[in-house]
């Protein structure tokens, strides 16, 4: 690190400087999330199916009984044994759903893999989390879950390649009596996605930052995984 050593009352005016900066970005971060509760919606008319701890369900059954429905598309392909240790990192970082659900809200998880993988893989990272497996291609395909630009359809390659549905991404469901809602949807990179990233959050606080320049993040595990080392005191 580079950062200069300074008195204490340097430091406190260049803590000072910097607040505005927060203040501002807070207020412009306000205003952003005024506009989005404020997004038309479009309504869902076709049926989705996933299977679950109970069989198959709708999406209606996602909600739980709540209003409000998030649904993280937490990458977790058919031919793989574990899901993506990306994802993970952001679902570790997710807090204890009784305050979400106390808001009429649902927080769930949906993937291509069959459920009996996800329950396996859900018992061993100890999540609580509900998880359904998505029945076909469908959902993920009508909701521009896919690797490449979500604004560009026809630019995502063929439509009936299951390898393209991999993208970390998240939708919002409203139910208003038996109608289902999309009201907002972001995407791996966008700003939302990145704000359920605790861990980094954190360490935005810190000098060193997220360390988090190489790519495909070689230092990252499962969280059974680290080895010790990593997890000593450097």
């Amino acid at each position: 690190m580079d950062n200069p050593v300074v008195s204490r009352a340097e430091w406190l005016a260049a803590r000072k400087d910097l607040l505005a900066k927060e203040a501002e970005l807070a207020r412009t971060r306000q205003e952003l999330i005024e506009a989005r509760r404020k997004l038309p919606m479009t309504e869902v008319t076709k049926e989705y199916r996933f299977e679950g701890p109970d069989g198959q369900v709708g999406l209606a059954d996602l909600f739980e009984g709540r209003r409000q429905l998030i649904v993280y598309h937490f990458m977790f392909d058919p031919q793989w044994s574990e899901g993506c240790k990306h994802c993970s990192l952001i679902l570790d970082n997710v807090g204890h759903l009784s305050h979400i659900n106390a808001l009429n809200t649902t927080f769930a998880l949906a993937s291509r893999a069959p459920y009996e993988k996800i329950a396996a893989f859900r018992e061993r990272m100890g999540w609580s989390v509900p998880w359904y497996s998505v029945d076909g291609p469908d959902f993920n395909r009508d909701f521009h879950v896919a690797l490449g630009d979500a604004y560009n359809p026809e630019e995502m390659g063929d439509p009936d390649d299951p390898s393209r549905f991999l993208e970390g991404e998240a939708g919002v469901f409203v139910r208003e009596g038996d109608r289902i809602l999309h009201a907002y949807s972001t995407y791996d990179g966008g700003i939302e996605i990145d704000l359920l990233h605790g861990t980094f959050n954190l360490l935005d606080m810190t000098p060193l930052g997220r360390q988090d320049d190489a790519p495909g993040r070689p230092w990252l595990f499962h969280h059974d995984r680290y080895p010790q080392e990593a997890l000593a005191g450097r």
